[in-house]
């Protein structure tokens, strides 16, 4: 477990590097709705599953009934994740396209998660033998690692609702960029 929570801080610290440039500052998705509007709902869920996976996992054991429960929102995601891939080239067309770059990304991102998984899911089959319950079972990593996941599940988490304000159209949801709207075709 200690492995899949060093390559989840990884993935996360890549995570918030491409929200943070390629969605928000190169591709400006929320001043771009109702164009990006499937792309930025696909992204809040996925933040949301992650929020719970990042805040979760340094510090809960999800046992017996609770390790299907823990599958099924890996399950989610990654089902989102390849809606997404989808989505997201039929979205960015009126852009150009999804960034080489942003895309590399996503590469890189999606094998990072395959090792995060491969870490995770024999844990994942212990729990289940287990009798049913969520323990506090804290992770036996440094300290700060657990904080810094959980900072990142905070982080996470606000980036869901950004998105989903924004694709809700909710007033300032495209904030701080200005009104460009991109119909999608």
């Amino acid at each position: 477990m200690s492995t899949a929570l060093w390559l989840l801080a990884i993935q996360g610290t890549l995570g918030a590097f491409d929200t943070l440039y390629y969605h928000e500052w190169r591709a400006r998705l929320p001043a771009r709705v109702p164009g990006t509007r499937p792309e930025l709902l696909l992204h809040a869920a996925r933040d949301f599953l992650y929020a719970l996976l990042f805040g979760s996992l340094p510090w809960v054991a999800w046992r017996g009934a609770w390790a299907a429960v823990l599958a099924l929102v890996v399950a989610t995601e990654i089902v989102i994740t390849l809606a997404d891939f989808v989505v997201e080239d039929r979205v960015r067309q009126p852009l150009g396209g999804v960034f080489p770059g942003e895309r590399c990304m996503h590469a890189v991102m999606a094998i990072l998660y395959g090792a995060v998984l491969a870490h995770l899911v024999p844990e994942v089959l212990v729990w289940w033998r287990l009798p049913t319950g969520l323990e506090w079972a804290p992770v036996l990593v440094p300290e700060p690692l657990r904080l810094v996941l959980s900072l990142m599940a905070g982080g996470v988490f606000s980036s869901g609702l950004r998105d989903l304000y924004a694709a809700l159209q909710l007033p300032g949801g495209r904030w701080p960029w200005p009104v460009e709207e991109v119909r999608v075709p």
